[in-house]
């Protein structure tokens, strides 16, 4: 079932407690991920949730899933433009930066760095996990941790905890759409 497909990789960003979510979208015809993001967009946007495809690339779509106006908060920061500068970045509305984060998904292989920060992780972990080339971390849960452990560790079992629930009153009958919390 495709609405599993929200509840499973998206529960925190349904619930407004995380910016955004990544997931894997598997299709026959490309024209099925059109139609699951022009059907949720229309159910969701309204809500603030949004749902754009990054990269598509043998019979998969990365979609991502994010909180428009926490999404914008991020990008509205200082330093936060100044670290996507550094990456390419020119304009930092909401559409330019998703779209130029597209690009540097096919450009390279893998998740460019800079993927956290749509994903709403610190930048002090982003920066410390470049710099540390992913080791010396000082725990690991949703994204390694090299700041504040202790915040990042409530932050996971927060996010895993709400994915429990979620997915609890999902498979009990209730409604993907009264689980979305309005922004």
């Amino acid at each position: 079932m495709k609405e599993q497909l929200l509840i499973e990789h998206c529960a925190p960003t349904l619930a407004n407690i995380k910016v955004a979510n990544l997931f894997r979208y598997f299709f026959e015809e490309y024209k099925e991920v059109e139609e699951y993001l022009k059907y949720w967009n229309r159910q969701m946007n309204q809500k603030g949730v949004y749902l754009t495809n990054i990269k598509t690339c043998n019979g998969t779509a990365l979609l991502y899933v994010y909180r428009k106006n926490s999404l914008k908060k991020i990008l509205q920061q200082s330093e936060v433009r100044q670290f996507l500068h550094r990456y390419g970045y020119e304009a930092f509305s909401i559409q330019k930066c998703i779209e130029y984060l597209g690009k540097q998904f096919e450009e390279g292989c893998g998740f460019p760095h800079e993927i956290g920060v749509f994903l709403g992780y610190p930048l002090e972990d982003i920066i410390g996990f470049i710099e540390n080339k992913g080791k010396n971390y000082k725990c690991v849960g949703c994204w390694k941790v090299y700041g504040n452990a202790e915040e990042a560790e409530k932050l996971f079992y927060k996010f895993k905890k709400c994915q429990c629930v979620y997915r609890e009153q999902f498979l009990s009958g209730r409604d993907i759409l009264k689980l979305t919390v309005a922004a």
